[in-house]
Formats: structure tokens, C-alpha cells, sequence
């Protein structure tokens, strides 16, 4: 929630992010809302609702409130990404039911069952068709490289409003009852964990499903009205005459929904390749809640549970009959998984003596097969969670957090023999030591985007970094420089007079054949009435003072335009430039300023022997710059202690030059040939003349 909570304040604070851009970072993360009523359907307890969320709070997933509802309440919760299965009431009343015991609040789970026999595992089906003693026929043809596991079924059915207690469990869930034909799909997913869809049997105009791959360039309409053009490999059925009926697992598609004449559905369950739905989704910018959990893998054993509890719904809300055989294609039944782990090696990670026994009890609870031999714990895997539970920690975890993370000691690590840290060599040291400085100043940072639309990026857009699967237009190409992207900001809040804005962010650069390349850049932006090139050249003057760079130089912008090139050490590291009246704008390169950073302080003593001042004015063309200027004066003698621009005005700059020699007093005859030297340069070198 933090970082939701960061992302979604950044957009409000500097219009970075459009309503739609907003909308799709709050759907990255797993937020489901259930009826405590709906969770007890499956769980017997007598906990109330405030302890069910504060004691799952302390050990699975995060309640982060809960609210009144009628005579009901309702539990708003945030699910981590990589556990699916809790995106459902039976998980979640699984959930709950082996953690509240370890309360002493007494707590049992009660499974979905239902009287459907399972296809045989052993026969790796790719096509299974619906026998003679049905009503209705049904093929389906499968490619088990793309789908796990498909059940479907043929039902004569009445459409009409869902019953109240569903079309409230669903829309307090955040999800739109329409009717009960759809809302069967919606309660099956909520309730079991899995996606479900329905189709208008008759308007397949086929009795066949060809489960292939999208060719690219294929076109599609959306149940929702969308057109989308198919990059190719996505997973799609078509009816058997060259019609795509079904985009699987992301969303269903408008030739084939149900309406209210529909009188014969295809309820259908399908276990797609988690890689092909996130694409897929990624590259339409298709964001349904049944995509987001089929990209993170839904357990294909519960499809058949899917399947059957939807035909009892639909039997029940809907005078469901089924005219058909029940079909079910499972090519890849997942493989078990079996970790075992030693009491010594729980206890020493943990830092607690937890009873192998009691190990034992917390993950049978959660579903694992669990034997105990001697003082080792073998646990078999469940299908739902082989997707995160891999290795020996995974299960110690699922140990601890159950047993309770506060219920462990708070237990300082010993001290051994460590090795001094040097802030110095920390590059993220210096990043906050900039950040600071440039706040202090009245910068505000920025975070925005390293996706850009072609105008945006910099340079010949063949030399870009280009991405496979944009989210959309305007995040097609890594950009190459932060500049453009402050400057949309500093317009899309154009109604504030005065903006100075900074970023540290990377740019990439294309490479042959490998990743690209990533460089990482400082960048600012002022706007503001008669904004000074000498402004922004002093804020770069004083933060390299801050870093302890002295050897900096600017130099005539290279490029054309106004403004300078900055040079660190002689080489080139960034520049200044100015737009217009109003808006100025810098680039430097963070890494290259790295290199040349210290905290290392040179003492140099008070001068015992004062200095001599000298204001000399010079007549000097416009398009001389000041910075070559001091140089060359400071160039000609060591005696020459400082040289600062004191005035300009028209053609004419006074400089401020101090002599000083730390053995002794200077006279002025000393200063003289100093003086006729410098003079004679300047007039060499930039045709200055002495202003008389």
C-alpha cells in the first residue's frame, strides 16, 4: 500500500500520471473485498470479525479495514502477488482456518465439494468430444503447449436477475451484476479461485473449439466494444470456420457473449500458460481481474471444482440443465512437490524451539501433506501452492509466519569483526547528498516515466531503445535524455508562475545484440519571469562545491543554441541550456560526476600578507564567454589568486582580480608586468580592448 499510496500522491502533485495511468498502477495490486457472511460459508468459527482481520493481519494477508454492511461486514484486503489462491473465499476461510488455532480460537475449514468424477489423469487428451446421449455435441481441440486444462459443458438455461444474496456478495466484492448467466462466472471465480466463462452455445454457430495461436495482424471486438489488433501468439478458440470466438483467460469477445435471448450456454473453464496471459495483456492493455490472476498461475485442479459448482448454480438460479457430457482436457497435471527439512534447520532460521510437532500441525492446516520421520518434516506440496514454495525456506516461512512474527524474540545479531564503511564509496550516499542540497535550494524531484513517445525522444529515433510490448503509444521508446519529461511537467502546470524541478533517473542507449545500456543522468528545469542563465550556473557551481569538485570549467555550447557545455577534469559531462526567456534547462551525468566526487577537506592557511585588488573593464565581443575569459587570466600567473566576473554591461565586462603572494607583500611594480601580460593575451586571444 506505501508504494500505491507514493505513486498515486506523485501524480497528484505533478500531473505526471493521466486517469488511466493511475487506474493501471491501483490494478497492479491484488485488492479483493469479501462479506464476512460469504467467508463463513466455508469457515466455522466463532471469532468475530475484528479478530479474524487483526489475527490474519499479524500473519497472512494485510485487512486493511473493514467496514459495516447491513447486518454483515465487509473485509477489504490487500493479497500479495504471489498468492493467488487467497484471491478467494475458499482460500481465504483455508487461510484463516489454520491461523486462528494458533490464537486458541478453535477454527475449522469447510471444503467445496462436489460429485463430478475427474478425467484420467494418464491419458494426456488433446480433443475430447461429448457423447451421443446428450442433447447437444461438443469438440474441443487443444494445444497443450497453450492451455493446462479445459472443462466445459453445454446447459439449457433462462436468463434472469441473480438472487439478491449474490448480486450483493458480488457487487460489494467490486464486481457489476448484470445477470445471472454472467454473474454464475463472477461468484464461480470469487468463490472458488478460479476463472470461468460462459458463451452463447447458439451464436458459436459451430459445435466445435479450435485452441490456437493468434497470427498477427487478427482482429478482434471485445465484449466490452474494444478493437484490437492481435500481435500474434496470444491464445485464442475459434469456432472451426476462421472465426475467433474467445481471447482465453483475458476476456471474452462480443460474437459470442450471452444476451437476453440466450437460451443454450457453453460453460466453459480454461487453465491457461501464465506467460502467454501476461503478455497478451500487457500488449492490449487488458486489465480484467481474470487476467491478473491467471498470469500468476491459477491451480488447474481446481477447474473441475469451477466447472461443478457453477453447473449447481446454475441449476439453481438459472433452471439450468445440462444437455451435454462434461468434458475435461488435462494435459499437464501439475507435478508434486515434496521438500523436506530438518527441526535443527527450522528452529536455528526461525530462532525459536518449535516442536516438530506443531510444525506439522501449521502446514497440514494450510493444505500440505505433511510425514514427520525422527526429527525430520517431509511436506508434499499443494497444487494452489507450487508456484511460491520451492525451497526448504519457503516452508520454514510459512512455519514462522503461521506460528506468529511476533512471537519471536527481538534478538540484536552479534557483533564480529567488520570492516569499516566509507560513505564515500557509496553512490547512493552522494544521490541523497545532491537530493538534499537541491531541495534546500527549491527544487522539488520528480519521478517520471522512462517510456516515451517518439516525439518526445531526443535524437534520430532509429538509435532508440524500442519495447516489445508497449502499454500503449505514448510509452513506446526508453528515452535517451530526462530533459523532455520535466519539461512536460513544467506544462502540464504552466498555471504556476515560478517551477524548478530536478530528477536522477537513467536514459538508455541501444547495443548491439545485448541489453541496453543504462546511464545515469541528473537533470533540472526552471521556469520563472527573466529566468538567468547565471542562476542555473550558480546552482551547478555550488553543488559541485558541495561534491568537492573544483576542476569544472563551461565552455560555448557545442550543440548551437544559448546556453554551455560543463566540462569536469576536461571532459564533457553535461550542459546548460536556455529556451526561451522564462525556462532554462540542465543535464549532467550523475555516473561521470561519481568519479570525481570527495569528502576530503585541503587546509589552507590565512594569508598573512594581504591581497591586491584590481577592477579591469574589457571591451569584448558578445559571443566571448565569460568562463574562457577567467581562465586565460587566471592562466598567466600564480600570483593570480582569484578572477570573478564583477559587471556586465552591452559589450563591456569588468572583472574582479586579486593578486596575492603567501612570503610577502606585492607592490605595485611587481603587479605591472602581470598585468601588461594579461592584457596583451586577452587582446591576442579574444581581441578585447582595455576600456579606458
Amino acid at each position: 500500500m506505501n508504494e500505491q499510496n507514493r505513486l498515486l500522491s506523485l501524480a497528484k502533485c505533478f500531473g505526471r500520471l493521466f486517469a488511466k495511468d493511475a487506474e493501471k498502477v491501483q490494478k497492479k495490486y491484488m485488492n479483493i473485498k469479501i462479506l464476512d457472511s460469504w467467508l463463513r460459508d466455508h469457515l466455522k468459527t466463532k471469532a468475530t470479525p475484528l479478530e479474524i482481520a487483526e489475527k490474519l493481519s499479524l500473519t497472512s494477508v494485510s485487512i486493511e479495514r473493514t467496514e459495516d454492511y447491513k447486518n454483515d461486514k465487509l473485509y477489504d484486503i490487500e493479497v500479495t502477488t504471489n498468492r493467488p489462491d487467497l484471491m478467494s473465499v475458499v482460500g481465504l476461510a483455508r487461510e484463516t482456518s489454520a491461523i486462528l488455532p494458533q490464537f486458541n480460537i478453535a477454527a475449522t475449514f469447510i471444503p467445496f465439494r462436489h460429485s463430478g468424477e475427474r478425467s484420467d489423469s494418464r491419458i494426456p487428451s488433446t480433443s475430447l468430444r461429448a457423447g451421443d446421449s446428450g442433447q447437444a455435441r461438443m469438440t474441443i481441440i487443444n494445444d497443450p503447449k497453450l492451455v493446462n486444462r479445459v472443462c466445459a459443458v453445454v446447459m439449457e438455461v433462462k436468463v434472469k436477475p441473480s438472487p439478491k444474496e449474490i448480486t450483493e456478495r458480488l457487487e460489494t466484492s467490486g464486481i457489476r451484476s448484470l445477470n445471472n448467466l454472467i454473474d454464475v462466472t463472477n461468484y464461480v471465480m470469487r468463490t472458488i479461485g478460479h476463472p470461468a466463462h460462459v458463451f452463447d452455445f447458439d451464436r458459436l454457430e459451430s459445435d466445435k473449439l479450435i485452441i490456437r495461436e493468434s497470427k498477427k495482424g487478427e482482429r478482434i471486438v471485445t465484449l466490452d466494444g474494444k478493437d484490437h489488433i492481435l500481435p500474434g501468439g496470444d491464445i485464442v478458440a475459434e469456432n472451426g470456420k476462421g472465426e475467433i470466438v474467445d481471447l482465453l483467460g483475458v476476456m471474452g469477445l462480443a460474437n459470442s457473449v450471452v444476451t437476453d435471448q440466450t437460451r443454450r450456454i457453453l460453460f466453459f473453464i480454461d487453465n491457461n500458460n501464465p506467460i502467454r496471459m501476461r503478455k497478451t495483456s500487457m500488449s492490449l492493455a487488458i486489465r480484467s481481474e481474470a487476467v491478473q490472476m491467471n498470469e500468476k498461475g491459477v491451480d488447474p485442479e481446481l477447474a473441475m471444482d469451477a466447472l461443478q459448482y457453477g453447473i449447481s448454480l446454475y441449476k439453481k438460479i438459472a433452471d439450468g440443465e445440462v444437455i451435454s457430457e462434461i468434458i475435461d482436457i488435462y494435459p499437464n497435471k501439475p507435478k508434486t512437490t515434496k521438500i523436506s527439512v530438518s527441526e535443527e534447520k527450522i528452529n536455528t532460521i526461525i530462532g525459536v524451539q518449535i516442536p516438530l510437532k506443531t510444525a506439522a500441525k501449521i502446514l497440514s492446516d494450510l493444505g500440505f501433506q505433511v510425514n514427520t520421520q525422527g526429527r525430520t518434516l517431509s511436506a508434499i506440496v499443494p497444487s494452489y501452492r507450487i508456484q511460491d514454495i520451492l525451497l526448504e525456506e519457503d516452508i520454514i516461512e510459512e512455519i514462522a509466519r503461521v506460528y506468529g512474527y511476533h512471537n519471536l524474540p527481538s534478538t540484536l545479531p552479534a557483533i564480529g569483526k567488520t570492516e569499516p564503511v566509507h560513505l564515500s564509496e557509496n553512490p547512493f550516499f552522494w544521490e541523497e547528498r545532491v537530493k538534499e542540497a537541491l531541495k534546500y535550494w527549491g527544487f522539488t524531484e520528480c519521478y517520471t516515466y522512462s517510456m516515451v513517445s517518439e516525439d518526445k525522444y531526443e535524437g534520430p529515433i532509429t538509435e532508440a531503445v524500442k519495447l516489445r510490448n508497449p502499454l500503449d503509444e505514448d510509452r513506446v521508446y526508453m528515452r535517451n535524455s530526462l530533459v523532455p519529461s520535466l519539461l512536460q511537467v513544467t506544462v502540464e502546470n504552466r498555471n504556476r508562475k515560478q517551477i524548478k524541478l530536478f530528477e536522477i533517473a537513467n536514459v538508455y542507449a541501444k547495443k548491439t545484440n545485448d541489453l541496453p545500456f543504462e546511464q545515469r543522468m541528473l537533470a533540472g528545469v526552471i521556469k520563472k519571469d527573466h529566468a538567468s542563465f547565471y542562476e542555473i550556473k550558480g546552482v551547478i557551481e555550488q553543488l559541485f562545491n558541495e561534491l568537492g569538485i573544483t576542476e569544472y570549467t563551461f565552455k560555448k555550447l557545442s550543440k548551437g543554441g544559448i546556453g554551455a557545455d560543463l566540462y569536469i577534469a576536461k571532459k564533457m559531462v553535461g550542459e546548460i541550456e536556455i529556451l526561451d526567456d522564462n525556462l532554462i534547462d540542465f543535464e549532467i551525468d550523475f555516473d561521470a560526476l561519481l568519479k570525481h566526487v570527495t569528502l576530503r577537506k585541503t587546509y589552507t592557511p590565512i594569508n598573512k600578507y594581504p591581497p591586491i585588488i584590481e577592477d579591469i573593464a574589457f571591451i569584448v565581443a558578445e559571443d566571448i564567454l565569460t568562463g574562457d575569459m577567467i581562465g586565460t587570466i587566471k592562466e598567466q600567473n600564480p600570483l593570480i589568486k582569484d578572477v570573478s566576473l564583477l559587471d556586465k554591461y552591452q559589450n563591456v565586462r569588468t572583472f574582479h582580480i586579486v593578486y596575492q603572494d603567501p612570503e610577502k607583500n606585492l607592490t605595485s611594480s611587481e603587479i605591472a608586468p602581470i598585468r601588461e601580460k594579461l592584457l596583451m593575451k586577452l587582446q591576442t586571444k579574444y581581441h578585447a580592448s582595455l576600456k579606458k
